[in-house]
């Protein structure tokens, strides 16, 4: 099991160093959760053996892979906030992370990923027809999983939501390689793919509690706003952060022609050459006849991070207002935490 702690693997070690300045309550508010997330770990191994040997093999690939956990520490965090006392939490925490963790590897199969986590890809190292099944069958056990506990609030929740991320895939292929993408069109595609699996992991315990469902609207609009604040840092950080920050190549979702939030708010000013340079790379799905400095040059003169910066502090603020309404104590601090690291996070 992998034992890194959750303040290490969730926030601290992925914030910049003027952002922890509450560290240790920080850590006593993580605490909370950190026992039950270890719990997590241990349901991801054992729900992804089989009497296949391949599965097992990729299953345990990705486990060790380790992740930042967040959706489960989210989950659990809403839990503990609710004064949820039993142990069928853990269990739904894994659940989302092998529905997450089945779409990532089928994401890195549609972009013909070469590396995840600054690991070799599944894709890469089994093959596409392998990869593909093994994350139909990870989609299929979360719901297994999610099944043995017999909610059906809970499981049309993740029906609904999965389906949702499915249409936000198939919106977002078949925008790619294209430059005609407002804002609004990248937005909605981002709260079906990223922030829908956020917001149900804040929802779901509000089902787990009697009388808790007065907090269950706050609960979803914070993880709404909270997963729309990652996704949108997370295509800020392509072209800010490091290729061993990020475990990729920088501009990794341009090589693969997906357009996102820097060059969606450079493309309206953008000169005809400009405009030309970023249709080449899209098209030629690498940097061959433009250099990756040149894309890099064109957000920077048409202030487009800053203007993404903005936009990552907005819906990160949104998520902190709506924290700030739900009871003192340390479940919220560690929620307020989770909106300032899903703004300020480098990797």
């Amino acid at each position: 099991m992998n034992s890194t702690s959750l303040t290490d693997r969730l926030l601290l070690a992925n914030l910049p160093v003027e952002e922890r300045a509450n560290g240790q309550r920080l850590v006593r508010a993580l605490a909370l959760v950190e026992e039950k997330l270890r719990g997590v770990e241990d349901e991801l191994e054992r729900r992804t053996r089989s009497d296949v040997p391949t599965i097992s093999l990729i299953g345990e690939y990705l486990v060790d892979g380790g992740g930042k956990r967040i959706r489960p520490a989210l989950l659990l965090l809403a839990s503990r906030l609710l004064g949820y006392e039993g142990s069928v939490d853990v269990k739904y925490a894994a659940v989302l992370e092998l529905i997450h963790t089945a779409t990532l590897v089928h994401d890195d199969i549609i972009d013909g990923a070469d590396s995840r986590r600054g690991r070799v890809s599944v894709n890469r190292r089994w093959g596409n027809e392998l990869t593909v099944l093994f994350g139909d069958y990870l989609y299929m056990k979360g719901m297994k999983v999610a099944l043995e506990e017999g909610d059906v609030r809970v499981l049309d929740l993740l029906a609904d939501v999965t389906l949702a991320m499915t249409e936000g895939e198939i919106l977002g292929a078949e925008r790619r390689g294209s430059v005609d993408l407002t804002i609004g069109d990248y937005l909605e595609v981002v709260r079906r793919k990223t922030a829908l699996l956020f917001a149900a992991a804040c929802r779901i315990p509000a089902f787990l509690v009697p009388g808790a469902e007065e907090r269950a609207e706050t609960l979803w609009a914070f993880g709404l706003a909270l997963g729309t604040a990652f996704q949108l840092q997370d295509d800020l950080l392509d072209y800010t952060a490091s290729e061993e920050d990020l475990g990729k190549p920088v501009l990794s979702d341009l090589r693969e022609g997906k357009l996102t939030l820097p060059l969606i708010l450079s493309l309206p000013d953008a000169t005809v050459p400009e405009r030309t340079a970023i249709e080449t790379v899209m098209s030629e799905k690498g940097f061959v006849s433009v250099p990756v400095s040149a894309i890099l040059e064109i957000v920077d003169r048409l202030g487009a991070l800053e203007k993404a910066r903005r936009m990552v502090e907005e819906y990160a603020g949104r998520a902190r207002d709506l924290a700030l309404t739900l009871p003192e104590g340390d479940p919220r601090d560690a929620l307020l935490l989770a909106a300032e690291y899903a703004a300020n996070r480098r990797k």
